[in-house]
């Protein structure tokens, strides 16, 4: 167990790269690509708008993904603090099921969608469009392992909090 947790934690840095430097790379290409249109110079790079559309679907579910391990879900808590601690951990693992029931059905759509474009090509790349549409099922299905983690540790806490005022 101990080896899985730590090829993670490795997963979790080199994603955390990745995103930072997908991120890097687009707002370099943009600016160079914006520098190079202008009338001095008049050499646009039709490539970079390309690349930049490639890195940025990475970039929202990779970053999704990131986003998510950090933080829990934007939710309205002066809504869900009204309600009781019981109906609060029910609507916790709610919201997390459904989460995961759309993601699954994103995967399964997704993979599709991404067979459907191989023979789409990126105008200027020359490479199928299919690598920019891969990152929605791999994006999601990374959302579907975050997810699955946080209501695992959320259960083990709450048994753990349970476990202590049976003690005292």
């Amino acid at each position: 167990m101990k080896f899985i947790t730590q090829c993670y934690k490795v997963f979790c840095k080199l994603e955390e790269l990745i995103v930072a430097s997908c991120i890097a790379v687009i707002t370099f290409l943009v600016f160079i690509s914006a520098i190079m249109r202008l009338k001095v110079i008049g050499k646009p790079l039709n490539w970079a708008v390309d690349v930049s559309l490639l890195l940025f679907a990475w970039v929202v579910f990779l970053g999704a993904d990131l986003a998510l391990r950090r933080a829990d879900f934007v939710r309205v808590d002066m809504l869900i603090s009204k309600f009781p601690q019981k109906v609060q951990k029910a609507l916790y693992y709610l919201f997390y099921l459904a989460a995961i029931a759309f993601l699954g059905i994103l995967v399964l759509y997704g993979i599709p969608l991404c067979i459907d474009n191989k023979q789409r090509l990126f105008q200027t790349l020359g490479i199928s469009y299919s690598y920019a549409t891969v990152s929605a099922p791999v994006g999601a299905f990374l959302l579907i392992i975050t997810i699955v983690i946080k209501l695992v540790s959320h259960w083990k806490d709450a048994a753990i909090e349970v476990k202590g005022k049976e003690a005292i």
